[in-house]
């Protein structure tokens, strides 16, 4: 295929990268660039003021890591960005473990999940918590806790996210009803849950 005929469609870019069409990556770059810092930019809005990582480091980080990974096929532009914000999460709760925001216990204020999320004082804290709550919700039901992944750290709407995930519209807004639900009474520390 050739790279310029294509260079207006992320997805056929992704096509041609899982062909090993070393030039696509770079055609790739250009295009989701500014969205990939758009989302950067909706997780660091969560972040402290003083964090040391800024959106264009973030995005920088991610698309590295993404670049590394060999073994997956990319469907389209919504499965890529939601790998991205994937990494971005992963980059993010990695960042806040190691500067020891483990501490969860006691005054640590609780995360309101809504259709979009009210941080209280300590971002990082809330950021593991929250990375601790998905987990244990990947555990129970892995579709509900992507769908909160590629809703509120990716930013993507209920449209894109049915079609990463190949779902129809209406589970995703069940899913993520539901898993709404289940975070907030994971991080309230509520012993039952609603699957």
């Amino acid at each position: 295929m050739d790279i310029p005929e294509q260079t207006a469609n992320p997805t056929a870019l992704l096509l041609a990268w899982n062909r090993g069409e070393p030039k696509a990556l770079d055609a790739l770059l250009p295009l989701v660039y500014e969205e990939l810092r758009r989302v950067a930019g909706h997780y660091m809005n969560r972040e402290r003021a003083d964090h040391t990582l800024q959106a264009t480091a973030l995005v920088n980080e991610a698309y590295l890591r993404l670049i590394e990974v060999r073994k997956v096929q990319w469907q389209n532009r919504a499965h890529f960005f939601a790998m991205a914000s994937r990494m971005m999460r992963r980059i993010l709760v990695d960042a806040a473990r190691s500067r020891d925001y483990q501490k969860r216990g006691g005054g640590a204020a609780m995360l309101s999940l809504d259709e979009a999320l009210v941080v209280p004082c300590e971002p990082g804290e809330d950021l593991v918590a929250l990375d601790d709550a998905l987990t244990a919700l990947a555990a129970v039901d892995a579709r509900k806790s992507q769908v909160v992944e590629m809703r509120f750290f990716g930013g993507l709407d209920i449209d894109e996210t049915a079609e990463a995930l190949h779902v129809s519209r209406d589970t995703v807004k069940r899913d993520w009803r539901v898993a709404k639900l289940w975070l907030l009474r994971e991080l309230r520390g509520d012993e039952r849950h609603e699957h």
